[in-house]
């Protein structure tokens, strides 16, 4: 128990350091709290900013989980990052002149858009991220999402694996940048949802040690039918020049996959790594006053519930089909991990649509493995930066041990409470024949004892014997 606690907390303090490693490594720590708290509407007035600051300000955030969590992009044997092929996303630039800038912009003093709720924590914060839940499946790359991150920093993570380096990928950024909304009372971050769209607007916010260059204004709208929009109203300085020493600046989209594999320093945990499998990065010299950015989701593999489909439709390519999943993929999303456990590629290889109705394709070119056991796509972290695999006994192997912990304790107890009534039955019948053969000494010398009433817990006295060897005498007191 004790070894085991002392490796618990050498392996905490190894995840902490590495944690501090990558933050002095990349300046990017970013703190994480869950959505709990009041909510204010969009009344801008006095009263309220100065309740949001005052709550903004005296809130403690709780640190980030998954310090360790390493990233990575994919290695040469495998496909590489591809960036803006056109596999994912299709998207245009509109300018200043173009109408479609001014459709796109979303006025959120328009009450007909919905409910506009300015986010008091992350209004008086520096380097702060939210999580909130949206009231649709938002389709991203392909995976239906219920909730996102909101971070200070121009961004929005999306990520099931909330970590230090939250800018690194798996984010929407229409300008990722070390913007401070806790200087001025000016700044806020507020978002409204309507069932139909997700709107994130960072107004009038400013860049850390850069204040007096003039404040941004701009948004991210996220749509149910998977499009996504950049809309950007005030931007005072042209973002080439912003310094990326302290945070990364960039905008666009990405996404990763997650992939466990055996750790170097323990054969028996599992290493996570976040792989980028594709990203679109816009240039920032398109980022100007009144600019905005459209992003239409294409079909993906996933999307396609049949084998069928999967392989015959003519609007995704690089499809297969994996039978023992029932799942559509080129295996290159979120979902490799599945994909790799179960071969899910040689599968692929080995038979067709036309197998599977018949019912001759042969279940043994998977893993031996249930949908039961099935790895899931957001574990949660146990010790250090790995997962320990562990595998759980039957609930009957574990109700006869506990059976025979119980039978073991009544046996114990059961030759207790024998001693017990022997030695009370000897005190009280000291001239019966069978106490007076147990206290019979046979050769060597006993010591005298004498026992003595002492209310209900007899006491004994030992008594040295004097001269020649004696019989052993035992005196009882009444019972």
């Amino acid at each position: 128990m004790c070894f085991s606690l002392v490796m618990l907390l050498f392996c905490l303090s190894q995840a902490e350091l590495e944690g501090v490693w990558a933050q002095q490594q990349t300046g990017d720590w970013y703190s994480v709290t869950s959505q709990q708290y009041e909510e204010s509407t969009g009344d801008d007035s006095p009263a309220n900013r100065a309740q949001r600051s005052s709550l903004g300000h005296s809130r403690i955030s709780r640190a980030v989980p998954g310090g360790g969590l390493t990233i990575d992009t994919l290695p040469d044997n495998m496909t590489r990052v591809v960036e803006d092929s056109g596999q994912y996303y299709t998207w245009s630039r509109f300018g200043s002149e173009d109408q479609r800038t001014h459709e796109l912009w979303v006025d959120m003093n328009d009450l007909r858009h919905g409910q506009v709720r300015v986010h008091g924590i992350l209004s008086n914060s520096h380097k702060q991220a939210v999580k909130v839940a949206l009231s649709f499946d938002f389709p991203f790359y392909g995976h239906y999402l219920r909730q996102i991150t909101i971070a200070t920093g121009g961004f929005i993570f999306m990520g099931d694996i909330t970590h230090r380096m939250l800018t690194t990928t798996q984010y929407i950024a229409p300008l990722m940048a070390n913007f401070d909304p806790s200087f001025s009372k000016d700044s806020t971050v507020q978002y409204l949802d309507n069932g139909e769209v997700f709107v994130v607007q960072w107004e009038r916010v400013r860049l850390q040690g850069k204040e007096s260059i003039g404040a941004f204004t701009f948004q991210a709208a996220l749509y149910k039918t998977g499009s996504i929009t950049f809309n950007y109203r005030d931007i005072p300085l042209p973002i080439d020049s912003i310094s990326s020493a302290d945070h990364p600046v960039k905008a666009g989209l990405s996404d990763a996959f997650m992939v466990t594999s055996p750790s170097s320093h323990s054969p028996d945990t599992q290493r996570r790594t976040l792989f980028e499998y594709h990203r679109v990065e816009i240039g920032t010299a398109k980022i100007t006053n009144f600019s905005a950015v459209e992003f239409t989701a294409l079909p993906t593999c996933l999307q396609h519930d049949n084998c069928e489909l999967c392989l015959s439709s003519n609007q995704t390519t690089g499809c297969s089909w994996c039978h023992v999943l029932q799942r559509c993929s080129d295996g290159m999303d979120r979902h490799r991990q599945e994909w790799l456990d179960y071969a899910c590629l040689e599968e692929s290889k080995e038979a067709t649509c036309e197998d599977y109705s018949r019912g001759d394709f042969d279940s043994s070119i998977s893993p031996s493995i249930t949908p039961e056991t099935m790895t899931s796509l957001t574990p949660s972290q146990n010790g250090c930066e790995n997962d320990d695999l562990k595998t759980d006994s039957s609930p009957r192997r574990e109700g006869w041990a506990n059976m025979g912990v119980i039978a073991g304790v009544t046996v114990c107890l059961v030759l207790i409470l024998a001693l017990i009534l022997v030695a009370l039955y000897i005190n009280c019948h000291p001239n019966t024949a069978s106490p007076l053969y147990l206290i019979q000494r046979r050769k060597n010398y006993w010591p005298s004892f004498k026992f003595h009433k002492k209310g209900f817990q007899p006491g004994y006295t030992e008594v040295e014997g004097e001269g020649h060897e004696k019989d052993s005498i035992v005196e009882a007191g009444p019972c």
